[in-house]
């Protein structure tokens, strides 16, 4: 198989999912960063070692690479919320399909594109599509 810069889009698109969060979430940055260590910590997506503060959060969502947890927490959080948002463009497309898979464990690639909630399906299905090959690729030597 071919290499792929998937994983590079992916992490570079983690950033804009922090971005994200802390657009439509509607709550002060500190409540945000709090909801997003909290989350990682319930539902097992990482073991955050202390709860970011806001400056942090503003940090992760521009120049500075979050850590995976809190990536994942995000699409955890984003695809849950009534407003129903969708990535805005390619490499956090990307960062959600990577988290998604992450965040779940599925059989098939099918099975991981009909359990994202149905307004994310066509917005997401070639970056999973890419995220289920950079994932299948991977060789444990």
């Amino acid at each position: 198989m071919p290499e792929t810069h998937f994983y590079a889009k992916a992490m570079r698109g983690t950033s804009r999912l922090i971005g994200h969060w802390l657009m439509i979430g509607q709550a002060a940055p500190e409540r945000l960063a709090m909801i997003l260590a909290d989350t990682a910590r319930v539902a097992k997506l990482g073991e955050p070692e202390d709860t970011p503060d806001a400056a942090t959060l503003q940090a992760w969502s521009g120049d500075a690479q979050p850590p995976l947890w809190a990536a994942r927490s995000a699409t955890f959080l984003l695809t849950q919320v009534t407003a129903r948002p969708t990535p805005r463009d390619d490499l956090e497309a990307c960062a959600w399909a990577y988290c998604w898979l992450r965040n779940r464990s599925f059989h098939t690639l099918d099975e991981a594109h009909a359990a994202l909630p149905a307004h994310l399906r066509e917005p997401l299905a070639p970056a999973l599509d890419e995220a289920w090959a950079d994932a299948q690729s991977r060789r444990l030597i």
